[in-house]
């Protein structure tokens, strides 16, 4: 007997076929590139040293909260919709649209760009997303474009350390 619940069970008629797919497949991709930015935070967070060290550890922790949680409320959006979020290990390394972090310790500006550069690119998919999802999905959308203030507001503050 099989334990694995199919979509259809849990299809809930909020969009038309043609819209849900569309949407679930935009919310998918910042859904992954989400997962993939918090791991590469941590990686960060535990690998920075160097001058300032400590409130660049302290802020990462801060940023990779905003993250998880964004990652959630994506992942609950797309369960909403009656389609089920991947966020395995394997779907986020290869469906991540981030650079990979680099190896082994990394002082405080080299830490500071890496992880800007991979919000960055959170930031963008998720605006991106914003335009393609106002004709298909308003919630979406606003759901999207919630997510990407706070990242955005961490992302000045981090690139204010890059000056």
């Amino acid at each position: 007997m099989s334990t694995t619940t199919t979509q259809s069970q849990f299809k809930r008629e909020i969009l038309s076929s043609e819209n849900n797919e569309k949407v679930t497949a935009i919310l998918q991709q910042n859904l992954v590139n989400f997962v993939d930015l918090a791991l590469l935070m941590k990686q960060a967070h535990w690998n920075v040293v160097g001058t300032n060290f400590r409130s660049v550890h302290l802020q990462l922790d801060e940023i990779i909260a905003t993250t998880r949680d964004g990652s959630d409320e994506l992942a609950e959006r797309i369960a909403t919709l009656g389609v089920s979020a991947d966020g395995r290990s394997a779907t986020v390394d290869s469906d991540s649209e981030l650079q990979g972090y680099p190896e082994g310790f990394q002082d405080v500006p080299t830490t500071v760009k890496h992880v800007a550069d991979a919000i960055k690119t959170a930031v963008d998919t998720l605006r991106a997303s914003v335009e393609k999802l106002g004709d298909l999905d308003p919630v979406s959308e606003d759901l999207c474009i919630g997510i990407a203030a706070p990242m955005e507001k961490h992302l000045w503050m981090l690139q204010a350390q890059e000056v």
